[in-house]
């Protein structure tokens, strides 16, 4: 490998090296960086033609990385790094009121409680260009894949700066039809709808309602809460979004209990930027308005 080519191999084509190597795939490396898996092939072929190496070798499983891929990628890394850093203090330092602005949060809040103060935020900063990305994945914000994350957690993020936004409690919500024939006969068996990733009944169940079983697991909340709706079972549920949900009401079967907080956090580089600063402070406006509807 000349030492020389290196100074004609262009940084997204380095790059390209460090995702393919990361993602093992060129659809994945290409999501990555948001171009198509062609242009990933294409970018790999002329870092190769440049270096004079073979990178990767083309197999029907894949594309399997050499020692030299490797290589480029940890070297790549490491300037992402750096790349990153220096575009958060940039941000940090940002003054202005206006240009992008990504938050991230998940589906379910922004679409039961954060729509409102969303709306009034880009009517009042017009020039402010703002992102939302509903996603219940962790963005990552060292690499800028959001300014600022609302997350629903007690451990929102070691390494980044927090505000703690709304304390909140669950409780057991099931369609009127349901609650009703709970209440004329609480000795009878109450069915649950669970999270598949907790496939038990719900602990703290009042002793008042001794029957209980699993009727129903399913992997995802809007799921849970159509199924809910038709009848299905009893859902344990954040109070705000089953207090928010037309057609549920609460049933004492499972009293309110401490759920996760709801925090706002951001990478602390990038936290004195005004327009996240201002974005904070209409978050936190709103939660203390509202936040009666997070607690019993």
């Amino acid at each position: 490998m000349c030492k020389n080519a290196w100074m004609d191999v262009s940084w997204d084509d380095l790059k390209t090296v460090m995702m393919l190597v990361r993602h093992q795939s060129l659809a994945g490396a290409g999501a990555a960086l948001g171009v198509n898996y062609t242009t990933v092939a294409r970018r790999i072929k002329r870092a190769e033609d440049i270096l004079g190496v073979l990178l990767f070798e083309r197999l029907p499983e894949g594309y399997s990385p050499t020692d030299a891929a490797l290589k480029i990628a940890k070297d790549a890394g490491e300037m992402e790094e750096i790349e990153h850093s220096m575009r958060r203090k940039i941000q940090g330092a940002d003054a202005a009121l206006s240009g992008p602005l990504t938050i991230t949060a998940p589906q379910l809040l922004i679409a039961n409680f954060l729509a409102p103060v969303i709306d009034g935020f880009i009517n009042q900063y017009p020039q402010i260009e703002l992102r939302v990305l509903a996603t219940n994945e962790l963005l990552d914000l060292t690499r800028l894949e959001a300014d600022l994350a609302i997350r629903i957690s007690n451990n929102p993020g070691d390494t980044l700066k927090g505000l703690r936004l709304l304390r909140q409690e669950n409780a057991g919500f099931a369609s009127p039809q349901l609650a009703h024939r709970i209440a004329r006969n609480p000795k009878e068996m109450v069915d649950w709808i669970v999270y598949d990733e907790y496939p038990n009944v719900p602990v703290g169940i009042h002793p008042y309602y001794p029957n209980n079983q699993v009727r129903l697991r399913l992997n995802d909340m809007v799921a849970i809460i159509g199924a809910a709706r038709a009848g299905t079972g009893v859902a344990r549920l954040p109070l705000f979004l089953g207090r928010s949900t037309q057609g549920l009401v609460q049933v004492p079967v499972l009293p309110p209990q401490k759920y996760l907080d709801i925090w706002v956090v951001g990478h602390p580089d990038a936290w004195k930027s005004q327009k996240q600063r201002v974005f904070r402070e209409a978050l936190v406006g709103y939660c203390k308005k509202h936040r009666a509807q997070f607690v019993s």
